[in-house]
């Protein structure tokens, strides 16, 4: 038996979330912006179920990082990518310690990427 019932609240949360998201960046409050991340990746692994253990491991090293603010999945889920947000001067950081505790409990390391914020959406050509 699908459990559908618990689709549906996920999606009115995360319209939720992102309305509140969207008012928080443009009031530069970072830290609140991060607790939505991490209330959206909660919402997708209990409710809309497309977490597993590989990106739950990345979410819970982020939450107990000192420098991450924010993370949470993305793309499709099922084991793919995660986002997180940190300070770019603690990157290296940050990445190397994620990579040891994500070996440590998946038994192979993850890829990790550095990216920036960009201007948003805009005509490139």
């Amino acid at each position: 038996m699908t459990r559908c019932w618990k689709k549906g609240p996920h999606v009115i949360s995360e319209n939720f979330r992102v309305n509140k998201a969207a008012k928080v960046l443009n009031e530069n409050k970072l830290e609140e912006f991060g607790q939505l991340m991490y209330q959206s990746h909660q919402s997708l692994k209990e409710l809309y179920e497309v977490s597993g253990i590989e990106l739950d491991t990345i979410i819970e090293f982020c939450k107990d990082h000192k420098d991450c603010i924010g993370a949470r999945m993305t793309g499709a889920g099922f084991g793919g990518c995660a986002i997180a947000l940190v300070d770019k001067r603690k990157l290296e950081d940050f990445g190397k310690s994620l990579v040891e505790f994500y070996k440590g409990k998946i038994g192979y390391e993850p890829a990790v990427f550095a990216s920036e914020i960009g201007n948003g959406v805009r005509q490139v050509f």
